[in-house]
C-alpha cells in the first residue's frame, strides 16, 4: 500500500494518520514507559533532555531562517530581532517561557501590521 494506490477522497487522511501514528506514538509510550522507571538525574535521561531541547532548536531556527506564510514577508533581521527580544524578556522575567513567547508573538504581530 502506498499513498497513491487509492483513489478514494478520504485515503490521504487516513494513510497520513495510521503513518504519523505509527512513525511518533509507540516512542512516545516508550519514553513514558522508560521515563517513568528512569532516575531523572540520570544521562540516560540528561541525553533525552538534551536531544530534544535540540529538536526544538532546530525547529524554531528553520521557521526563522526559512519561514512561510505570512512571516516569509517579514526580513530575515525583523525575524532575528523579534526571537532576541523574546528571548531576552525569558531571561529578564526569571526564565518564565510564557513571557518570552508572547513577547515574540507581539513584536511580530506588531510588526506585520507595520509592513516590516
Amino acid at each position: 500500500m502506498t499513498f497513491f494506490s487509492n483513489s478514494a477522497w478520504w485515503w490521504p487522511y487516513l494513510f497520513i494518520l495510521v503513518g504519523g501514528w505509527m512513525a511518533t506514538d509507540i516512542w512516545r509510550f516508550l519514553g513514558v514507559y522508560l521515563g517513568g522507571r528512569m532516575s531523572e538525574d540520570s544521562e540516560a535521561m540528561v541525553l533525552v533532555r538534551t536531544m530534544a531541547t535540540a529538536l526544538v532548536a532546530a525547529v524554531i531556527g528553520n521557521l526563522i531562517v526559512f519561514p512561510t506564510g505570512a512571516l516569509a514577508d517579514t526580513s530575515l533581521a525583523f525575524r532575528i530581532g523579534a526571537a532576541g527580544l523574546g528571548f531576552f524578556a525569558y531571561i529578564v522575567s526569571g526564565k518564565r517561557m510564557l513571557v518570552g513567547i508572547v513577547t515574540t508573538e507581539i513584536v511580530l504581530c506588531i510588526g506585520l501590521y507595520m509592513g516590516l
